[in-house]
């Protein structure tokens, strides 16, 4: 487990972190059969690079945020079966992935708050996993409302 000495290190971990989704979500996107989940997928890696441009903003101007309310968790996630990416995945699928990939985040940046003492470092830890609920409460709205909805 990677070690952090400083908020400098969290942020560079964060931000290398979102770096990485865009690369997962665009090498998805050239990798689908279907024109509609290559769309879906390009527009996972913008909001990803919403996310990484936000945390470079707070790195360069060196204001913290705070950890805000929690977010809703609609538990979706919890009871889908994980997917492999493949090139004719569905749309359906795309949506479990990206819940499963939120949700691993928002765990990691959880244990790494409950595992620092430091006051400044776990805020910081908190507020990265209040982002990530938040990216998997949109992408289970996004579910409940096109996929359950129909079924």
């Amino acid at each position: 487990m990677k070690e952090f000495k400083s908020v400098e290190d969290i942020l560079d971990f964060a931000i290398n972190a979102e770096q990485e989704s865009v690369d997962f979500y665009l090498d998805l996107a050239a990798k689908s059969k279907y024109e509609q989940i290559k769309k879906v997928f390009r527009e996972f890696a913008g909001e990803e690079i919403k996310h990484k441009s936000r945390l470079l903003d707070i790195k360069e101007e060196k204001i913290l945020i705070l950890p805000g309310k929690t977010v809703r968790d609609m538990k979706i996630a919890d009871y889908l079966v994980d997917v492999a990416p493949t090139p004719d995945m569905t749309y359906a699928d795309a949506l479990i992935l990206a819940m499963k990939k939120e949700k691993a985040a928002f765990r990691l940046y959880s244990f790494l708050s409950e595992e620092t003492t430091d006051p400044v470092m776990k805020g910081l830890f908190l507020t990265l996993a209040l982002e990530e609920s938040r990216h998997k409460l949109r992408f289970e709205l996004e579910y409940d409302e096109y996929i359950l909805k129909e079924n």
